[in-house]
């Protein structure tokens, strides 16, 4: 569900509640009505503040539509106009709702902060949400269904993925872990940040555990998640097979490995991809760069095994991508 999304369902939740509650047809005319006019149902503080940043993360992405085209340095200066129009507009949005987690976590991720620095203010936040919403008494066994809820889970992703950027796999594991007891459905892909920690800490137990209980869905991140995993362990024939897999099921997979290339942050949510295209192999390979540089040799090892070097040769050649 996309930022968009989420503000439609808010303020149909809320306008609902004012009305003392409507049956499901009825809920879904009202939520047509606020997708076709969403300004007229606009009437709360919280959700003025809401409307703001998707606004705002509507025009980060629009504008990056045509950064394949820029040069280093333009890109460069483009992104960091992009991100000082969001630290803008999170101000903006947090003058009308200081408590707004979104505007908090959004805020966090443009200030660019190095990695270590987006740790400890991510830390900082997910104990002052938590605090805040410790006294609220859950209604769903999944979290995700409350869409007022959404603003705690995505802080608790992205401290996830953060954990994993500065190496501290155990922590991204935990947070991952908490993650998923909250969303059993797993709508901001916890499991793909626990699984790329989960094989770079060999454990085997913990990685099948986790496969089994999404009942063992591939996906890019599985894929490269267990070709490192056995890599890592030292079973080679089971890690050729592996990066036989990922090479077969994941589009462009061989050259995404070895000629990674710069995915700009995620404002909050990894973007929507097709399982095994090749936009989903990008970012699962963005995201296990950390692992990557604590496995040098994968990479290498990978682009020595049988035909793999010349596949991602090719992909490059018939797309027109450099090598």
């Amino acid at each position: 569900m996309s930022l968009r999304d989420d503000l439609y369902e808010r303020l149909a939740r809320r306008r609902s509640a004012k009305l003392g509650g409507l049956s499901p047809a009825a809920y879904d005319e009202l939520l047509l009505s606020v997708r076709e006019h969403p300004d007229t149902f606009v009437d709360d503080p919280h959700d003025q503040a809401f409307e703001l940043l998707v606004q705002a993360v509507d025009r980060v992405i629009h504008s990056r539509k045509d950064d394949e085209f820029l040069g280093d340095d333009e890109f460069m200066a483009e992104r960091t106009r992009r991100m000082e129009r969001l630290r803008h507009d999170c101000a903006e949005a947090l003058a009308v709702s200081p408590d707004s987690t979104h505007a908090r976590l959004l805020n966090i991720l443009a200030q660019d902060l190095e990695p270590d620095a987006q740790l400890d203010a991510l830390l900082e936040l997910d104990q002052v949400v938590s605090a805040e919403t410790a006294s609220l008494t859950p209604d769903y066994q999944d979290a995700w269904q409350d869409v007022f809820a959404h603003g705690p889970l995505r802080v608790k992703a992205v401290l996830s993925r953060t954990c994993l950027d500065t190496a501290r796999y155990r922590m991204s594991v935990r947070y991952a872990q908490e993650l998923i007891e909250r969303n059993p459905s797993d709508m901001l892909g916890a499991r793909h940040t626990c699984a790329l920690s989960l094989a770079r800490l060999e454990d085997e137990q913990g990685f099948d555990d986790l496969d089994a209980r999404f009942g063992r869905r591939g996906d890019s991140w599985q894929q490269l998640s267990r070709t490192i995993l056995f890599y890592k362990l030292g079973r080679m024939p089971a890690a050729r097979r592996s990066l036989k897999g990922f090479a077969h099921l994941c589009e462009g997979g061989p050259y995404a490995l070895l000629r990674p290339v710069m995915v700009d942050t995620y404002l909050p949510d990894r973007p929507d991809t097709d399982p095994y295209s090749f936009a989903e192999v990008t970012l699962a390979v963005h995201e296990a760069d950390p692992v990557i540089c604590d496995v040098p040799d994968l990479c290498t090892w990978a682009e020595s095994q049988d035909g793999f070097g010349d596949e991602a040769r090719l992909y490059a050649e018939r797309n027109g991508y450099g090598w």
